[in-house]
C-alpha cells in the first residue's frame, strides 16, 4: 500500500480463534474484501494495518464469508443493508 502525505497507519485487531480467513473492508478501500488480508498469531488474534487519510472511515471485518463488526469499536452507523458499520476517526 502506498503511503500518501498525511496518511496514518492504523492497526485493526480481531480475536477470532476459529477463523480461517479474515480481511478488512471499508470506505477506504471501496469495500473490497480482497485488498486487506489480516495475519493471525498462534492465539487467534488477527491483525491488519491500513494507511488512512485523516477523516471518518466506515469499516467491517470479512470473516470466513460473513461480515463482522469490530467488537472493540465504540461508534457504529446504520448502513443500507439494515445492519451497521463501524466508524474510525483518524486525526
Amino acid at each position: 500500500m502506498v503511503r500518501s502525505m498525511g496518511s496514518k497507519t492504523v492497526e485493526f485487531k480481531l480475536y477470532a480463534p476459529k477463523a480461517k480467513k479474515v480481511t478488512l473492508a471499508g470506505s477506504f478501500n471501496k469495500w473490497d474484501i480482497k485488498k486487506s488480508s489480516a495475519k493471525s498469531d498462534s492465539k487467534g488474534n488477527w491483525l491488519v494495518k491500513a494507511n488512512l487519510k485523516p477523516g471518518r472511515h466506515e469499516y467491517k471485518f470479512w470473516v470466513d464469508g460473513a461480515w463482522i463488526n469490530d467488537p472493540r469499536c465504540t461508534a457504529c452507523v446504520p448502513n443500507a443493508f439494515g445492519t451497521s458499520n463501524c466508524v474510525m476517526e483518524v486525526k
